[in-house]
């Protein structure tokens, strides 16, 4: 069996870690950002709004280290807020132990034929083009670390496509291709490089995906975050080039 099937962390698995999830105001990114809190680490919260991180700092700080916040619009974001962003966590943690790439949009699900051209380009930037930037501009502050984990988020239609997914579906295929080079570029590194398919869960992006299906018979994010702290934690040392499936 994987070590990460039915993974269940031990208490302060992730103490002294410094771990930025992206897309942390709701779903996924907020369930992790308290689970790790929960085990110890400091967490880089990131998101558009203010007012949410905010709330959301105070949440974990109640359970947890004293996070930090990231807030960093990935449609909007040039290269000097990236830079800022990068400057501050140097300054202030001087490495990086784990970046989770969690922030995605959907888009449309429609035909390629009639696909908003627009849309399309917003999808890929925020899927694709985001993370690559945040990766390379945090890639010196992981290798700082003695064992790094970046974790990219995929899907089901990640790696087979299927029709009226659009750029959703090209977008994962991307993030896949992105995280495999990533592996095999810092193999020889203490950063290791995975990607994550949370698969069906009980959050937004699901619900405007599959809008007629009942949420109640999805997992809630709190759930399936297992893998998610096999991946960050001590015991995934020397794990990289993986895609797990939390659900499979």
């Amino acid at each position: 069996m994987s070590p990460w099937k039915n993974y269940a962390p031990r208490p302060a698995l992730l103490e002294g870690r410094v771990i930025l999830i992206t897309g942390t105001t709701r779903g996924i990114g907020r369930a992790l950002a308290l689970g790790a809190a929960r085990l110890g680490a400091t967490v880089l919260l990131h998101g558009r709004s203010k007012r949410t991180l905010e709330q959301l700092y105070d949440e974990v700080a109640a359970i947890g280290p004293e996070p930090a916040i990231a807030q960093l619009d990935f449609e909007r974001a040039q290269g000097p807020e990236y830079q800022h962003l990068t400057e501050q966590i140097e300054s202030r943690y001087g490495r990086l132990d784990g970046l989770v790439h969690n922030a995605g949009i959907l888009g449309d699900r429609s035909p390629i034929e009639h696909y908003d051209i627009g849309k399309w380009q917003r999808v890929m930037h925020v899927n694709v083009n985001a993370p690559f930037i945040l990766t390379r501009c945090l890639l010196p502050l992981l290798k700082a670390s003695a064992d790094a984990s970046l974790i990219f988020t995929t899907s089901g239609v990640g790696n087979r496509g299927r029709a009226y997914w659009g750029a959703y579906s090209v977008s994962k295929f991307a993030t896949e291709g992105l995280a495999q080079i990533l592996a095999d570029e810092l193999e020889r590194t203490s950063v290791r490089v995975n990607l994550i398919n949370p698969g069906p869960t009980r959050t937004d992006m699901r619900a405007q995906a599959y809008p007629a299906e009942d949420p109640e018979t999805l997992k809630r994010p709190e759930e399936i975050l297992g893998p998610y702290f096999f991946l960050l934690g001590p015991d995934s040392k020397g794990v990289t080039g993986k895609r797990i499936d939390c659900q499979g």
